[in-house]
């Protein structure tokens, strides 16, 4: 074999910044998945390693020890579960029940969604151990959907077609009322029909209008 057919095989030679971007994506979303399959002080750097299909010392180079590499990993199972702003913004009309159910849907299938699963399931689990990333999936994801909920029933407000004193603490409540639980017993291994899920959260949103409109 010639040195210049050699240089043309498969996988030879330095890789390039995309292919490098997308080992270090598949060793993240690895990591994740050891993780959360064995707990952070189960779960080995050998593990992972295996199961990205790596060397150890490539890990090393990139991440001093477990825990930093825990970190990036749910840093970046965050990063892939936000709901970016505009999306929320975009499920605003001027029906105020059916923007609110177009939101709480919104949340609830990102929620639901591999990537929402997980992230909670870790996070209930190491919350306790790293509580700065349970304040960064807040900040993150749970932060912008709340501003936009309360910048909505701030505008009705205003109108007068409903009456709240503090729009961000309402927001929340109405996060927790319309997709809390169906939530949580996702995480748990319940399998939710979709078409019970949106009669709860259908029937939610006009539980909370009732309880926001002026008497």
């Amino acid at each position: 074999m010639t040195p210049a057919a050699t240089n043309q095989r498969p996988g030879v030679g330095r890789p390039t910044q995309e292919q490098a971007q997308q080992r270090q994506e598949e060793l993240l979303d690895c990591a994740l998945d050891v993780f959360v399959e064995n707990g952070f002080e189960r779960s080995t750097i050998d593990a992972i390693a295996a199961a990205a299909g790596m060397a150890k010392r490539t890990i090393y180079a990139r991440y001093p020890d477990k825990a930093s590499l825990f970190e990036a990993a749910v840093q970046r199972a965050v990063d892939r579960w936000v709901v970016p702003i505009e999306t929320l913004r975009n499920a605003e009309t001027d029906g105020l029940e059916a923007t609110l159910v177009a939101i709480a849907t919104i949340r609830f299938e990102r929620f639901t969604s591999a990537d929402g699963v997980a992230l909670q399931r870790i996070l209930n689990a190491e919350g306790y151990r790293f509580p700065e990333l349970y304040r960064l999936a807040f900040d993150q994801g749970t932060v912008p959907a709340l501003q936009v909920i309360a910048d909505v029933l701030r505008g009705h407000a205003a109108s007068g077609e409903i009456e709240i004193d503090e729009p961000e603490v309402v927001a929340g409540a109405f996060l927790a009322m319309t997709v809390g639980g169906p939530v949580t017993g996702v995480a748990w291994g319940l399998v939710s029909d979709p078409k019970v899920v949106e009669h709860r959260i259908r029937l939610c949103v006009r539980l909370f209008l009732d309880g926001v409109r002026p008497r």
